[in-house]
Formats: C-alpha cells, sequence, structure tokens
C-alpha cells in the first residue's frame, strides 16, 4: 500500500477539522461522532487516529482554528472602515447579530456556538475559548479608545475593557437566545437580534 504523502496527509487533517467545525457548531461536540464525521470528510473511523490522539484534541483545534477565523473576520471589518472607529464597531455588530448568523451556526463564530462546550470539556478547551476571547475583548476595546478619541472624549483604558466586556457578552448571549427560539417563534428571534443590535449601537 503506497504511504501518503506529507501534503495529503495535512490536507486530510485539514478535511477532518473543516468536518468537525462545522459539526460542532452546529450540534455541539457531543452531538457529533467520530465515525460521522469522518464519513463527512470522506474518510474511514481509522484514518481519525493518524490525525488526533481523541475527539476531545480535535476539539481543541476546531476551537483554535474557529476563533481565528473569526478574529480574522473582526480584523476585516475594521480595515474597511479606517476612518470611523464607531463604523467599525457597528459593523462588527450587525455581522455578529444578523439573521444569517443566527441560522448558519456551522460557518458562525465558536464564541457563540460553542460556548456550553468550552464549560463542559475541561480547563483545555477552556484555555482555547479564553484566548479566543481575549481577543475578541482586545479588538473592541481598542475600538471603544479609539472612537473615544476621534469624538476627544476622556476614557479610562479600565473602564473601556469593561465596555467591551459587557457588550461582547451581550452579543454572544443575544445570539444564543435567538438561535434557542428561532424556530419555536422566528419572530421574537428576530425581534432579540434587533433589539440587542439598537440597544449596542445607542451605547
Amino acid at each position: 500500500m503506497p504511504r501518503v504523502s506529507r501534503q495529503q496527509k495535512e490536507r486530510n487533517r485539514e478535511r477532518i477539522v473543516a468536518a468537525a467545525g462545522r459539526g460542532f457548531r452546529a450540534r455541539g461536540i457531543d452531538g457529533v461522532g467520530i465515525d460521522e464525521l469522518m464519513k463527512t470528510a470522506g474518510m474511514t473511523h481509522g484514518g481519525f487516529y493518524n490525525h488526533f490522539a481523541s475527539k476531545d484534541d480535535l476539539a481543541l483545534e476546531v476551537l483554535n482554528q474557529g476563533f481565528t477565523a473569526s478574529l480574522g473576520s473582526v480584523d476585516a471589518l475594521i480595515g474597511a472602515h479606517p476612518r470611523s472607529r464607531r463604523a467599525a464597531l457597528n459593523a462588527i455588530i450587525d455581522s455578529y447579530l444578523s439573521t444569517y448568523h443566527r441560522d448558519h451556526p456551522e460557518e458562525g463564530c465558536a464564541s457563540a456556538a460553542l460556548a456550553a462546550d468550552a464549560g463542559r470539556h475541561g480547563l483545555q478547551a477552556q484555555e482555547e475559548y479564553r484566548r479566543g476571547l481575549q481577543g475578541y475583548i482586545a479588538a473592541i476595546t481598542d475600538l471603544i479608545r479609539g472612537g473615544a478619541k476621534q469624538t476627544e472624549t476622556k476614557l479610562d483604558p479600565r473602564k473601556a475593557r469593561e465596555q467591551a466586556i459587557a457588550l461582547f457578552s451581550q452579543l454572544v448571549g443575544a445570539q444564543l437566545i435567538a438561535r434557542a427560539v428561532a424556530e419555536a417563534d422566528p419572530e421574537l428571534s428576530d425581534e432579540v437580534l434587533t433589539a440587542n443590535s439598537k440597544e449596542l449601537k445607542r451605547r
């Protein structure tokens, strides 16, 4: 049997992570088994252990890559609004609280989709979540401080970080609640997203 090249092995690993990322964000880490995710990736169950020691190891990789991608999107939104920190922050709010993000958790940010999973899956999972959370807090804090500077408003750095933590917590909470009732009451779900978006933009 021919040996798999290093490049092919890396591509196989990427396929597994991609399949797990979508599955875990849509249904939770415990909601997708190794058999299913390997079938989705187009490989056999046994091939999983050529890349990961356990499903928990794979979950850490999904958290890592998920937040890396999300923070990259945040950077892109900030870059698209170079003249206004407030406009950049509003763009982040709009993106996070969009109905598309609600309806496609498999493509969305790990912060909302995997919050409960990170809390249940031990210290290492929480450390990966913490890394992503700190990235969001740092980016939003910078925007809040930048916005204050642009409007010549005095703002203590600690207060800016406090505001950033509260804002991001509201983004995540609003998205979780909107998803919790999206099928049972779509109108209420939309209302949750809209109300939080308006409130956050008024601050």
